[in-house]
């Protein structure tokens, strides 16, 4: 989890923390056609308090995966999707965690494993991560 909060922290000390910047889910989503090996659902954010900031490719395990930031009020949120056997041996039950003084949440669905993390309250992380479920 402390490779994932580097990633997290990298992001936000970035002086360019996305690759492509939209709260468009319609663009974000195909920007990642040929840049990593899978596909993912984004949620649809209307009458949520979250804002999607735009998205990056991240590498966990010398593996490409997507990082997506969130907004919500004045917290950054990232949520990284990799296939499962990227991942490797990272032990990541899915459960709530808390790693480094962030949040985290986690869990697998069709092969692939998503993790959530910022320092958004406990509570904040819960809705992003059902809504992420909810568009798997």
């Amino acid at each position: 989890m402390s490779e994932l909060a580097d990633l997290h922290v990298a992001t936000l000390a970035s002086s360019n923390p996305v690759d492509v910047v939209s709260s468009d889910r319609h663009t974000v989503k195909p920007w990642f056609a040929g840049r990593i090996p899978f596909t993912f659902n984004l949620p649809e954010l209307q009458d949520s308090p979250f804002v999607l900031v735009g998205a990056k490719v991240s590498y966990l395990n010398q593996a490409p995966g997507a990082e997506l930031i969130f907004r919500v009020r004045q917290h950054q949120i990232s949520v990284f999707i990799f296939q499962d056997r990227a991942v490797g041996n990272l032990q990541t039950p899915d459960s709530v965690q808390n790693a480094l003084s962030f949040n985290t949440r986690s869990w697998s669905h069709n092969g692939l494993r998503y993790f959530v993390i910022g320092d958004a309250s406990a509570q904040d992380l819960d809705k992003l991560s059902e809504l992420m479920k909810a568009a798997g």
